[in-house]
């Protein structure tokens, strides 16, 4: 995949060009993820169950799925992307990675809008911080502390060593500009 900057402003010619509605969408589906994903997180903390793999399938995987159902609803390209990634497939690109540098700067900066190209297609591509909760903890606290199963299924685990209020990841989500 490749990506270009070619501006970092919200401007209108941009917002026209997607159409607000569009965009709009976008934004609140995201919000809805980090909303599901922050009430599966403290439900799942709150039961005092194990952090295992049946509880990673009821946390973190139905979040990914309907972000990946959104993206082939809506025609969009999204991922959850991070520096300090679990993943490897979940590795944040250089455009990625220069604007979560902006988040860890500015803590109150929630979100960025990118007019750029993606695969050589021009449109938009929202980014939203996620941010770590005390339930996170469970999986991307102490190395030491992490699941066996993390241990055993990650062997390049670099999703480790987070405190309350840390840049977890962000999403992303590309906005192909219409043809």
């Amino acid at each position: 995949m490749r990506l270009t900057v070619t501006a970092l402003l919200l401007i209108p010619s941009l917002l026209h060009a997607q159409g607000a509605e569009t965009l709009g969408k976008a934004v609140a589906e995201m919000d809805r993820l980090d909303a599901m994903r922050s009430t599966l997180a403290a439900t799942f903390a709150q039961s005092g169950a194990p952090a295992d793999l049946e509880a990673f399938g009821r946390v973190c995987k139905p979040v990914g799925m309907a972000m990946q159902q959104a993206a082939v609803t809506n025609g969009w390209t999204a991922r959850q992307v991070a520096v300090k990634n679990r993943n490897p497939a979940n590795a944040a690109d250089p455009e990625a990675v220069a604007q979560m540098q902006r988040f860890e700067t500015d803590s109150a900066l929630r979100a960025v809008l990118l007019n750029t190209t993606m695969n050589g297609r021009p449109g938009v591509r929202y980014l939203r911080r996620i941010t770590v909760e005390s339930s996170c903890l469970l999986c991307h606290g102490a190395l030491a502390s992490r699941p066996a199963f993390i241990a055993a299924n990650y062997p390049q685990d670099r999703a480790f060593g987070f405190k309350v209020g840390d840049l977890r990841g962000a999403y992303s989500v590309f906005i192909p500009a219409a043809p």
